[in-house]
């Protein structure tokens, strides 16, 4: 009887240990998308998802990188395809969104001009002159694209490229096979554009986060740390890809839209908080083309959006602005 108990005994804590949630973190990280990952997750079973995570990250890339020969996209942009997947409708619609938003400072067809100046998937691909700009702006303009289902319909000289906001949406698209999991408690973060929910279990604390300091040469330091609560950020910054005239002045990578020419500005980085990590991206990218003044009008209507502006002054002197309650 008493080993007939003890046993029972025995059974009932190993049960209740199995049942009760661990506090350890699942961490998963590797190379995507040309750059890399970091997936941190709490799960009941410690269930390792990288094959499924591996899985989806290739998807994507098959239907969204131009830097891959055969991807959908690419196929789409040499005429070659006009029916696409679920994963480009979703990020052509909320492209499509924040164009007509943005009234067209966000436009995914600027993609043949971000070539022309070697900012793109195919260097070199064309003369960086005027003439081969003012022919390239010809095809520019998102609302010449249209969607019927999942039949895209663009001229045939219209290059697409979803670089701006695919990254983010990479991230969205692991956040949600994590939930489909049921799990609760995560942070999932590609190249800096980062999506969380829950806690980090393992600190019983909000998962926290650094913003970059913006340098010109190449080093990485925390700029600012934040806690971040059931949403996503991304940050877009002008200091790591840029050009530099005769004059000295500064040109982001960012083009600008209406000109074809690279955006001059002071704004050094713009990080976005938005419900989900595509959305972030993708105004992240806008607001550095947008200007101070015109981000901060553009937000009055937007509080959904939060903003944390890094940017130089007149004096070359490092001046920040929070919009719409973006974390102390």
């Amino acid at each position: 009887m008493k080993n007939g108990l003890l046993a029972l005994i025995v059974i009932l804590i190993l049960s209740c240990k199995q049942d009760q949630k661990s506090n350890d973190l699942v961490k998963l990280s590797g190379p995507v998308f040309g750059t890399s990952f970091n997936i941190q997750y709490t799960d009941d079973d410690n269930t390792n998802y990288i094959k499924q995570i591996d899985s989806l990250f290739n998807v994507v890339n098959q239907s969204l990188s131009t830097y891959i020969p055969d991807s959908d996209i690419s196929k789409l942009n040499r005429n070659e395809l006009s029916e696409v997947d679920h994963y480009f409708v979703e990020v052509f619609n909320t492209s499509k969104l924040i164009y007509n938003e943005t009234n067209g400072v966000f436009d995914p067809t600027i993609g043949n001009v971000v070539n022309a100046w070697n900012f793109g998937a195919e260097t070199n691909k064309f003369l960086t002159d005027s003439t081969t700009i003012d022919s390239l702006m010809q095809y520019v303009g998102f609302n010449k694209v249209s969607l019927n289902g999942h039949t895209i319909n663009k001229p045939e000289a219209t290059y697409l490229e979803f670089n701006a906001i695919a990254k983010g949406y990479g991230v969205d698209v692991i956040a949600e096979f994590l939930e489909s999991e049921n799990i609760t408690d995560y942070l999932v973060e590609i190249g800096g554009e980062i999506r969380v929910k829950g806690k980090n279990t393992e600190k019983d604390s909000h998962w926290k986060v650094g913003l970059d300091e913006p340098r010109f040469d190449g080093e990485q330091s925390v700029f600012k740390a934040l806690e971040l609560k059931d949403e996503a950020m991304a940050t877009s910054g002008t200091y790591r890809k840029f050009k530099i005239d005769e004059n000295g002045n500064r040109y982001a990578h960012i083009i600008n839209t209406k000109t074809g020419y690279p955006t001059k500005t002071n704004i050094l980085s713009v990080s976005v908080i938005a419900p989900d990590c595509m959305t972030a991206d993708g105004y992240a990218t806008a607001f550095q083309a947008m200007g101070i003044e015109k981000v901060t009008d553009f937000l009055t209507s937007h509080p959904e959006l939060k903003v944390y502006l890094i940017y130089e002054d007149t004096n070359k002197t490092l001046k920040t602005l929070n919009l719409n309650n973006f974390p102390e």
